[in-house]
Protein backbone atom coordinates (compact mmCIF):
# COMPACT_ATOMS: atom_id res chain seq x y z
CA UNK A 1 0.00 0.00 0.00
CA UNK A 2 1.44 3.54 -0.63
CA UNK A 3 2.12 5.44 1.82
CA UNK A 4 0.35 9.30 2.06
CA UNK A 5 2.00 11.94 0.36
CA UNK A 6 4.03 15.07 2.24
CA UNK A 7 5.15 18.66 1.66
CA UNK A 8 8.08 19.70 3.32
CA UNK A 9 10.39 23.27 2.79
CA UNK A 10 14.01 23.67 3.38
CA UNK A 11 15.68 27.11 3.21
CA UNK A 12 18.71 27.98 1.20
CA UNK A 13 21.81 28.94 3.40
CA UNK A 14 25.44 30.62 3.09
CA UNK A 15 27.95 29.25 5.03
CA UNK A 16 31.33 30.70 6.43
CA UNK A 17 30.16 34.02 6.97
CA UNK A 18 33.68 35.45 6.47
CA UNK A 19 35.85 33.95 9.06
CA UNK A 20 34.01 30.91 10.47
CA UNK A 21 34.76 28.60 7.36
CA UNK A 22 33.59 25.20 7.46
CA UNK A 23 31.35 25.76 10.62
CA UNK A 24 29.36 28.98 10.88
CA UNK A 25 26.00 29.18 8.41
CA UNK A 26 23.24 30.91 8.59
CA UNK A 27 19.48 30.17 6.92
CA UNK A 28 18.10 32.27 4.49
CA UNK A 29 14.30 33.25 2.78
CA UNK A 30 14.91 31.40 -0.52
CA UNK A 31 13.09 27.81 -0.18
CA UNK A 32 13.15 24.76 -2.10
CA UNK A 33 9.95 22.91 -1.55
CA UNK A 34 9.64 18.61 -1.87
CA UNK A 35 6.75 16.76 -2.36
CA UNK A 36 7.58 12.88 -1.46
CA UNK A 37 5.39 10.02 -1.45
CA UNK A 38 6.81 6.78 -0.64
CA UNK A 39 5.68 3.42 -2.42
CA UNK A 40 6.77 -0.22 -1.91
CA UNK A 41 7.03 -0.82 -5.54
CA UNK A 42 10.53 -0.37 -6.76
CA UNK A 43 11.83 2.53 -8.68
CA UNK A 44 11.78 6.59 -7.62
CA UNK A 45 9.58 8.85 -10.00
CA UNK A 46 11.16 12.03 -9.90
CA UNK A 47 9.40 15.71 -11.53
CA UNK A 48 11.15 18.74 -10.96
CA UNK A 49 10.64 22.43 -11.59
CA UNK A 50 12.20 26.08 -10.85
CA UNK A 51 15.67 27.11 -10.73
CA UNK A 52 18.66 24.49 -12.25
CA UNK A 53 15.71 21.92 -12.90
CA UNK A 54 17.15 20.70 -16.27
CA UNK A 55 20.71 19.84 -14.53
CA UNK A 56 19.22 17.68 -12.01
CA UNK A 57 19.25 14.10 -12.57
CA UNK A 58 15.65 11.95 -12.00
CA UNK A 59 17.21 8.85 -11.11
CA UNK A 60 19.60 6.62 -8.59
CA UNK A 61 21.79 9.80 -8.76
CA UNK A 62 19.40 12.04 -7.27
CA UNK A 63 20.39 13.11 -4.07
CA UNK A 64 17.35 13.92 -2.83
CA UNK A 65 16.26 10.31 -3.17
CA UNK A 66 19.60 9.18 -1.97
CA UNK A 67 18.86 10.72 1.27
CA UNK A 68 15.62 9.23 1.38
CA UNK A 69 17.35 5.60 0.80
CA UNK A 70 19.54 6.58 3.63
CA UNK A 71 17.24 7.47 6.43
CA UNK A 72 14.85 4.29 5.31
CA UNK A 73 18.04 2.32 5.85
CA UNK A 74 18.35 3.68 8.97
CA UNK A 75 15.22 3.21 10.52
CA UNK A 76 15.54 -0.19 8.92
CA UNK A 77 12.34 0.19 6.70
CA UNK A 78 14.21 -0.02 3.00
CA UNK A 79 13.15 -3.35 2.10
CA UNK A 80 9.28 -1.95 2.97
CA UNK A 81 9.48 1.18 0.88
CA UNK A 82 11.43 0.36 -2.06
CA UNK A 83 10.61 3.63 -4.14
CA UNK A 84 9.05 7.17 -3.99
CA UNK A 85 7.11 9.59 -5.91
CA UNK A 86 9.19 12.75 -5.41
CA UNK A 87 8.26 16.90 -7.12
CA UNK A 88 10.54 19.24 -6.58
CA UNK A 89 10.14 22.88 -6.71
CA UNK A 90 13.11 24.82 -6.48
CA UNK A 91 13.58 28.46 -5.75
CA UNK A 92 17.28 27.98 -4.69
CA UNK A 93 19.51 28.76 -7.89
CA UNK A 94 22.20 25.46 -8.22
CA UNK A 95 26.20 25.41 -7.79
CA UNK A 96 25.90 29.42 -6.69
CA UNK A 97 26.98 28.93 -3.22
CA UNK A 98 23.37 29.30 -1.48
CA UNK A 99 23.61 25.34 -0.06
CA UNK A 100 21.27 23.76 -2.72
CA UNK A 101 22.55 20.41 -2.20
CA UNK A 102 22.07 20.87 1.76
CA UNK A 103 18.38 21.62 0.82
CA UNK A 104 18.04 18.45 -1.04
CA UNK A 105 19.61 16.45 1.77
CA UNK A 106 18.01 17.64 4.14
CA UNK A 107 14.22 17.82 2.41
CA UNK A 108 14.88 14.19 1.54
CA UNK A 109 15.85 13.39 5.27
CA UNK A 110 13.22 15.49 6.62
CA UNK A 111 10.38 14.15 4.50
CA UNK A 112 11.35 10.21 4.92
CA UNK A 113 11.35 11.28 8.77
CA UNK A 114 7.96 12.95 8.80
CA UNK A 115 6.48 9.74 7.08
CA UNK A 116 7.83 7.51 9.64
CA UNK A 117 6.17 9.87 12.21
CA UNK A 118 9.09 11.53 12.84
CA UNK A 119 11.26 8.32 14.31
CA UNK A 120 14.56 10.91 14.87
CA UNK A 121 15.23 14.05 16.11
CA UNK A 122 16.41 16.80 14.64
CA UNK A 123 19.92 16.32 15.82
CA UNK A 124 20.07 12.76 14.46
CA UNK A 125 19.06 14.26 11.13
CA UNK A 126 22.01 16.38 11.70
CA UNK A 127 23.92 13.75 11.63
CA UNK A 128 22.73 11.63 9.16
CA UNK A 129 22.97 14.94 6.79
CA UNK A 130 26.78 15.37 7.86
CA UNK A 131 27.69 12.14 7.26
CA UNK A 132 25.89 12.62 3.35
CA UNK A 133 27.30 15.86 2.86
CA UNK A 134 30.53 15.64 4.22
CA UNK A 135 30.43 18.76 6.79
CA UNK A 136 27.85 20.58 8.71
CA UNK A 137 27.87 24.24 7.83
CA UNK A 138 25.16 24.26 5.22
CA UNK A 139 22.77 21.22 6.25
CA UNK A 140 23.16 22.09 9.91
CA UNK A 141 20.93 26.43 9.38
CA UNK A 142 18.84 24.57 6.91
CA UNK A 143 17.68 21.73 9.13
CA UNK A 144 17.59 24.54 12.43
CA UNK A 145 17.51 28.33 10.43
CA UNK A 146 19.34 30.96 12.31
CA UNK A 147 22.40 31.28 12.41
CA UNK A 148 24.58 28.13 13.38
CA UNK A 149 27.68 27.03 14.61
CA UNK A 150 29.04 23.61 14.44
CA UNK A 151 31.58 21.38 15.55
CA UNK A 152 31.90 17.93 15.01
CA UNK A 153 33.84 15.78 17.90
CA UNK A 154 34.98 12.15 16.43
CA UNK A 155 32.36 12.00 14.46
CA UNK A 156 29.95 13.07 16.39
CA UNK A 157 28.20 16.78 15.19
CA UNK A 158 27.02 19.51 17.84
CA UNK A 159 25.26 22.37 16.81
CA UNK A 160 24.09 25.86 18.42
CA UNK A 161 21.67 27.92 16.77
CA UNK A 162 21.36 31.70 17.65
CA UNK A 163 18.63 34.24 15.88
CA UNK A 164 20.61 37.59 16.55
CA UNK A 165 19.75 40.44 18.32
CA UNK A 166 19.54 42.94 15.28
CA UNK A 167 17.19 42.97 12.19
CA UNK A 168 19.55 41.97 9.43
CA UNK A 169 18.74 41.82 6.11
CA UNK A 170 20.60 39.76 3.59
CA UNK A 171 21.76 41.32 -0.14
CA UNK A 172 22.78 38.70 -2.40
CA UNK A 173 24.58 39.00 -5.54
CA UNK A 174 24.05 36.25 -7.94
CA UNK A 175 26.09 35.96 -10.76
CA UNK A 176 25.27 34.26 -14.35
CA UNK A 177 27.72 31.27 -13.97
CA UNK A 178 28.14 28.35 -11.61
CA UNK A 179 31.36 27.07 -9.30
CA UNK A 180 31.29 23.54 -8.17
CA UNK A 181 32.14 22.91 -4.52
CA UNK A 182 34.70 20.80 -6.02
CA UNK A 183 36.37 23.07 -7.62
CA UNK A 184 36.22 26.08 -4.83
CA UNK A 185 38.09 23.66 -2.51
CA UNK A 186 40.88 22.71 -4.93
CA UNK A 187 42.15 26.23 -5.09
CA UNK A 188 42.88 26.31 -1.34
CA UNK A 189 46.28 25.71 0.21
CA UNK A 190 47.15 22.65 2.73
CA UNK A 191 48.29 24.76 5.32
CA UNK A 192 48.12 28.14 7.21
CA UNK A 193 50.04 30.57 8.57
CA UNK A 194 49.69 31.03 12.55
CA UNK A 195 48.81 34.93 11.48
CA UNK A 196 45.43 33.60 9.39
CA UNK A 197 44.75 31.36 11.56
CA UNK A 198 44.28 33.79 14.57
CA UNK A 199 42.38 36.54 12.08
CA UNK A 200 40.00 33.84 11.26
CA UNK A 201 39.51 32.77 15.29
CA UNK A 202 39.22 36.22 16.64
CA UNK A 203 36.74 37.71 13.79
CA UNK A 204 34.68 34.47 13.98
CA UNK A 205 34.48 35.27 17.46
CA UNK A 206 33.45 38.35 17.34
CA UNK A 207 30.83 37.91 14.80
CA UNK A 208 28.89 35.61 17.05
CA UNK A 209 29.61 37.74 20.55
CA UNK A 210 27.81 40.75 18.28
CA UNK A 211 24.97 38.53 16.89
CA UNK A 212 24.09 37.50 20.60
CA UNK A 213 24.49 41.46 21.83
CA UNK A 214 22.85 42.83 19.28
CA UNK A 215 25.84 45.32 18.91
CA UNK A 216 26.22 46.40 14.68
CA UNK A 217 29.40 48.05 15.82
CA UNK A 218 31.55 44.99 16.29
CA UNK A 219 30.14 43.51 12.90
CA UNK A 220 31.99 46.08 10.80
CA UNK A 221 35.07 44.18 10.51
CA UNK A 222 34.54 40.81 11.18
CA UNK A 223 33.75 39.61 7.33
CA UNK A 224 37.12 39.57 6.75
CA UNK A 225 38.77 36.22 5.89
CA UNK A 226 42.19 35.06 5.33
CA UNK A 227 41.29 31.00 4.90
CA UNK A 228 39.48 30.66 1.48
CA UNK A 229 38.52 34.19 0.03
CA UNK A 230 41.94 35.04 -0.91
CA UNK A 231 42.35 32.00 -2.77
CA UNK A 232 38.76 31.69 -4.77
CA UNK A 233 39.18 35.31 -5.74
CA UNK A 234 40.50 34.37 -8.76
CA UNK A 235 37.44 32.44 -9.55
CA UNK A 236 35.58 35.70 -9.11
CA UNK A 237 36.02 38.66 -11.25
CA UNK A 238 35.80 41.56 -8.63
CA UNK A 239 35.26 39.91 -6.35
CA UNK A 240 36.75 42.08 -3.37
CA UNK A 241 35.78 45.34 -5.40
CA UNK A 242 32.52 44.64 -5.04
CA UNK A 243 32.94 43.99 -1.37
CA UNK A 244 33.97 47.30 -1.09
CA UNK A 245 31.30 48.43 -3.25
CA UNK A 246 28.70 46.99 -0.82
CA UNK A 247 30.55 48.60 2.19
CA UNK A 248 30.63 51.94 0.66
CA UNK A 249 26.38 51.77 0.02
CA UNK A 250 26.17 51.03 3.54
CA UNK A 251 26.67 47.29 4.38
CA UNK A 252 28.06 46.23 7.22
CA UNK A 253 30.30 44.05 5.43
CA UNK A 254 29.79 41.00 2.54
CA UNK A 255 31.22 37.93 1.90
CA UNK A 256 31.69 35.24 -0.19
CA UNK A 257 28.86 32.99 0.23
CA UNK A 258 29.77 29.55 0.97
CA UNK A 259 32.09 28.09 -1.99
CA UNK A 260 30.88 31.02 -4.01
CA UNK A 261 30.06 32.47 -6.83
CA UNK A 262 27.65 34.34 -5.15
CA UNK A 263 28.36 37.44 -2.67
CA UNK A 264 26.54 38.27 0.12
CA UNK A 265 26.26 41.70 2.08
CA UNK A 266 24.68 42.04 5.62
CA UNK A 267 22.63 45.08 6.54
CA UNK A 268 20.50 46.13 8.69
CA UNK A 269 16.92 46.76 7.61
CA UNK A 270 16.69 50.34 6.12
CA UNK A 271 14.77 49.95 2.56
CA UNK A 272 17.20 52.43 1.42
CA UNK A 273 20.48 51.34 2.32
CA UNK A 274 19.09 47.34 1.11
CA UNK A 275 18.31 48.69 -2.52
CA UNK A 276 21.73 50.90 -2.67
CA UNK A 277 24.04 47.86 -1.72
CA UNK A 278 22.27 45.69 -3.94
CA UNK A 279 22.62 48.12 -6.84
CA UNK A 280 26.42 48.92 -6.04
CA UNK A 281 27.28 45.44 -6.40
CA UNK A 282 25.01 44.56 -9.33
CA UNK A 283 27.25 47.71 -11.05
CA UNK A 284 30.13 46.71 -9.61
CA UNK A 285 29.91 43.06 -10.88
CA UNK A 286 29.34 44.75 -14.36
CA UNK A 287 32.46 46.45 -14.18
CA UNK A 288 34.16 43.42 -14.65
CA UNK A 289 31.90 41.44 -17.28
CA UNK A 290 29.37 39.80 -14.94
CA UNK A 291 26.00 39.90 -14.87
CA UNK A 292 24.79 39.56 -11.31
CA UNK A 293 20.85 39.24 -9.84
CA UNK A 294 20.06 40.80 -6.48
CA UNK A 295 17.79 39.04 -4.31
CA UNK A 296 17.16 40.87 -1.04
CA UNK A 297 16.61 38.17 1.53
CA UNK A 298 15.77 37.83 5.54
CA UNK A 299 17.42 35.36 7.70
CA UNK A 300 15.28 32.07 8.19
CA UNK A 301 14.46 31.54 11.69
CA UNK A 302 12.18 28.11 10.99
CA UNK A 303 14.63 25.84 9.48
CA UNK A 304 13.23 22.75 7.24
CA UNK A 305 9.77 22.36 8.11
CA UNK A 306 6.29 20.04 6.96
CA UNK A 307 3.88 22.55 4.92
CA UNK A 308 1.46 19.99 4.98
CA UNK A 309 0.41 16.29 5.53
CA UNK A 310 -2.28 14.63 3.85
Amino acid sequence: MDSRSIWVRVPGTSANCGPGFDSIGLACTVYNDLQLRLTEEEGCRITISGAGAENIPCDQRNIVWQSVQYLLQKAGMGEVYKGAVMHMENNVPLSRGLGSSATAIVAGLKGANALLNNRFTRRELLQFATEIEGHPDNVAPAIYGGFTISTVTKGDVECFTLIPKLRLKLVVAVPDFPLSTKKAREVLPEAVSIKDAVNNIGRAGMLVAALCKGNEKFLRNVFEDALHQPYRAKLIPGMYEVFKAARNAGALGASLSGAGPCLMAYTLQRRHVEEAVGQAMQETFAQYGVHADILLLDLDTRGAHIINDK
